[in-house]
Parts: structure tokens; sequence; C-alpha cells
């Protein structure tokens, strides 16, 4: 449904994307993870006929968005980062109004319109005016106005940003619910968890290049399927313990680290009964036991040496 191919965007000397090459299937829950300023919503505005590109080439249903601008606008809703509303009119005419702009009328209008409050969960808020909403009720709105003309692909950037738990976990179910219809989705956000979350492949974007693509599991095996064992130990017990550790099921490596004991292992799982036996020998209680296994921030961390909420403002 969508092709992209060293996609270059340049502003003065400083290459905003600078070579993006993916592609997004039919249906697809496809999700664009970085930090704020890594290209993310550039890629998304090339993409969506609203910024030229100056390299590389991108297609939309098999329409080129550069020398096919108007079909491919045909298919797409976009939902951008800030809240496209007229907070002066209720729900319902903010949706009449987009949906006149692409030429919907009459009762099949109406009967989108009610479809989208009904998805939004703002039935009983269709004749308030959205100047009295709280963000998260905005932001749902703001998305289902995307929608508005039925579009083949839909494009989410940053829909999350800055509500509560509860508003986020609304959207996200959202989301989920466009995904199981069979919508095509590019999803663009900073939270790791939410990519994990929904998406059906990710792709990594930092400073502008794309630095992993696949499922969650693909990319996580880029990182080793090792997990870390983490628990409270006495210093006095440390020399011992390494002198042990060696031989159980999957260990790979041990160290003292902010005044744990780390170890790394296949399965940390299959680890803890050796871990459990050895303490006993000892008379020492199991004690703060974490097991971190690895996950996308993992993952970031490695291709970039740097953490992805650091770098979020």
């Amino acid at each position: 449904m969508i092709k992209v191919q060293n996609l270059v965007k340049k502003f003065g000397s400083v290459r905003a994307v600078d070579g993006i090459s993916f592609e997004v299937g039919r249906g697809e829950l496809f999700g664009l993870l970085g930090p704020n300023g890594a290209g993310k919503t550039t890629t998304i505005n090339c993409l969506a006929t609203l910024l030229s590109q100056d390299g590389g080439t991108a297609s939309i249903g098999g329409h080129d968005v550069v020398h096919e601008p108007d079909k491919v606008r045909r298919l797409l809703g976009v939902v951008p980062q800030e809240i496209a509303l007229y907070t002066d009119l209720n729900s319902r005419d903010n949706l009449r109004f987009w949906g006149e702009l692409y030429g919907l009328g009459g009762k099949s209008l109406e009967t989108r319109v009610d479809e989208l409050l009904e998805l939004a969960a703002l039935n009983e808020h269709a004749t308030q005016k959205v100047s009295t909403f709280s963000g998260g009720m905005k932001r749902r709105l703001n998305m289902v106005v995307g929608l508005i003309h039925s579009p083949e692909v839909l494009f989410l950037d940053e829909p999350t940003v800055g509500i509560d738990a509860q508003a986020r976990t609304r959207i996200l179910e959202m989301i989920r619910q466009l995904g199981q219809k069979g919508l095509t989705v590019i999803y663009t956000t900073h939270y790791l968890e939410e990519a994990e979350q929904l998406c059906d492949r990710i792709g990594v974007i930092d400073q502008g290049h794309m630095v992993a693509l696949g499922d969650k599991e693909e990319l996580i095996a880029q990182v080793g399927h090792h997990d870390l064992v983490r628990f409270q130990l006495p210093e006095a017990q440390r020399s011992a313990l390494l002198a042990t550790c060696t031989s159980w099921t999957g260990y790979h490596s041990a160290a003292r680290k902010r005044g744990k004991m780390e170890i790394e292992a296949r399965d940390g799982a299959r680890l803890l009964p050796h871990l459990q036996a050895w303490l006993n020998e000892q008379n020492l209680p199991l004690e703060q036991l974490e097991i971190e296994r690895p996950n996308l921030e993992t993952l970031y961390l490695n291709l970039t040496g740097r953490d992805l909420r650091e770098q979020v403002k």
C-alpha cells in the first residue's frame, strides 16, 4: 500500500530525512518510533504531499506522491499532532464541516458522523462545544475527523501527546479497532510501550535515518534474547556466586551494578531455580528480585547509545 525508497528531505543544510526506505502492506499497522526531531513528522508530511521531497520516491496505493498528489490525497486521512478542530463548534458540526469539504452530504454524511461519534465515545457530547472538552476528548475527535471520508490509509502523528493515561488507553483501543477493520495505518510515536502494544511492524528512526526495521520479535532479536536477573547480594558473597553461576542453564555473564548483582541469561525464569538453590545453600534470602527482558528501549539504546526518553522534550 505504501512504498518509500531513499526518501530525502532537507531544510537548508540539515537532512531531516536522510535516505529512508520502507514498505507498508495493505491493512498493516506500521509504527515509526523515534525521539522528537528524529524525522518522523517530516516523513509523514512528505508522504501526505504537504512537503516536497528532495530525493527518492514514495507511492501510496500505486500513486506517486509527487506526480499524482490528488490521487494520493483521496486515499489519505491525516491526524496531525496539533488539534485541528474549530473549538467554537460542537463535535457533530466539526465532523459535518470536514465531511462537506470532502464532498459528503445528506443522509450518508449524517450516518458517517454518527458512526464516528460512537467510535470516539462522544455520542453524549455531540452538541457540546469543543472548547469545553478535555484534552482526551479533543484528541479523540481530532482522530475521527481524519476518518470522516473513509480513507484507505490513516496517518497518526503522535496522537496521544499531552493526555492522561486513561485518555491514552481509550485512543489506543480506537486504533486497535481500526486495525481490526483492515485500515492501513502509519503511527508515529516516541512512546515505546505504544509501539510494542499496537504495531505489526516498527521502523526505528534516529537523526533522519532508519536504523532498524521489522516486527517486535525481529527487532528485539537484534540485541539478543538475554534477560537481566537482578537481586540483592552482600558484597562478601560475590566471589562465591561468580565461581558457581557460570554452570547455570543459559548463563551469559554477571556483574555488580548499582549495588545489586546482575546476571545476564538466555532465559531468566530458567535460571531462577539455580539461583534459589545456591542462596539456600548460603542461608541467604532472595531479595529485591527483578527480571528485565529485552524490549524496544534496549534496542534503541544499543543502536544509538542513547536513551529514547531522554531526548523527548
